[in-house]
C-alpha cells in the first residue's frame, strides 16, 4: 500500500462536529476535507475524489439520503453515515441506498475510525474476491474448496449455511440487511421470510462461535440485519 494519506471528505453542517473529527483523523493518518452543505459535498466528492466519505443526514439544503443517492449514481466510494435518527427502517433504507455503514449520534471517535478502516479495506482489497482463504478469529474459510475450519477441525456447513457465511464475509465489518441476505441466499421470493434467516444464523453461531449465546463475530443489528465483525 502506498504512503499517501487517504483523504476523507466530511459532509457535516455542524462546525463543532467537524472540529471534533479533525484532530483524530489527522492523528490516524487521514487528510480531511470539509463540506457544510449537501450540494457542496456532492461537488467536492466529484472534483476531489476522496477515498472515503463521512456523511451527516441532517444537512441544511438537502437530506443526506439524497446526497448519498447522488454520489452513489456515479461512485462506489466508501460512505459512513452519521445520523441522529434511530429508526430501523431509515437505517435499512440507508444501507439499501448504498451506505457502507452508519453511526447514531452521539458516537465515539474510536468506533467511527474503526468503521472507516473497515470500509476502506473492503474497497481497496475486495477481500473475498481476491483472497481465496479468509480468516477471522479461529475460523478459516477456504473459498476455492468451499471448506470451513475452526482451529484444526473442519466444520460441515450446509449449502445455505455456507452461502450465508460467504455473503457476510464479502461484506466483512458491514451491516447486511435482512432483505439483502434473504435475496442473495434464498432468492427474491423469500425477502419477507426473516424467520429463515434467524434459524440459519443460529445454526452458524452454534457451529462457529465459542459461545453461541454471546457471539463474538456473527453479530445482530437489531431490526436491521447482521454484521460479521471485522477485528483489526
Amino acid at each position: 500500500m502506498s504512503d499517501r494519506q487517504p483523504t476523507i471528505l466530511v459532509i457535516e453542517d455542524e462546525l463543532q462536529i467537524r472540529r471534533f473529527l479533525r484532530s483524530p483523523l489527522y492523528e490516524h493518518g487521514y487528510h480531511m476535507i470539509e463540506a457544510s452543505t449537501g450540494d457542496q459535498g456532492v461537488q467536492q466528492a466529484a472534483q476531489l475524489q476522496p477515498d472515503g466519505i463521512i456523511l451527516d443526514l441532517g444537512l441544511p439544503d438537502m437530506d443526506g439520503l439524497e446526497v448519498l443517492r447522488r454520489i452513489r449514481s456515479w461512485s462506489s466510494v466508501p460512505i459512513v453515515i452519521l445520523t441522529a435518527r434511530g429508526h430501523e427502517q431509515e437505517k435499512i433504507a440507508l444501507l439499501d441506498a448504498g451506505a457502507d455503514d452508519y453511526l447514531t449520534k452521539p458516537f465515539g471517535i474510536g468506533e467511527l475510525l474503526a468503521r472507516i478502516r473497515a470500509a476502506l479495506r473492503r474497497t481497496s482489497s475486495m477481500l473475498a474476491e481476491q483472497a481465496p482463504i479468509i480468516e477471522f478469529g479461529d475460523i478459516k474459510l477456504d473459498m476455492v474448496h468451499r471448506q470451513v475450519w475452526r482451529t484444526n477441525t473442519q466444520i460441515h456447513l450446509t449449502p445455505i449455511e455456507y452461502n450465508l457465511l460467504v455473503v457476510l464475509v464479502r461484506n466483512l465489518g458491514r451491516v447486511v440487511t435482512q432483505r439483502q441476505l434473504l435475496q442473495e441466499v434464498w432468492g427474491p421470493e423469500y425477502i419477507d421470510s426473516p424467520h429463515y434467516l434467524r434459524i440459519y444464523m443460529q445454526h452458524l453461531r452454534h457451529k462457529l462461535e465459542a459461545d453461541p449465546t454471546r457471539p463474538r463475530f456473527l453479530l445482530t443489528e437489531l431490526g436491521v440485519g447482521y454484521r460479521l465483525r471485522d477485528e483489526d
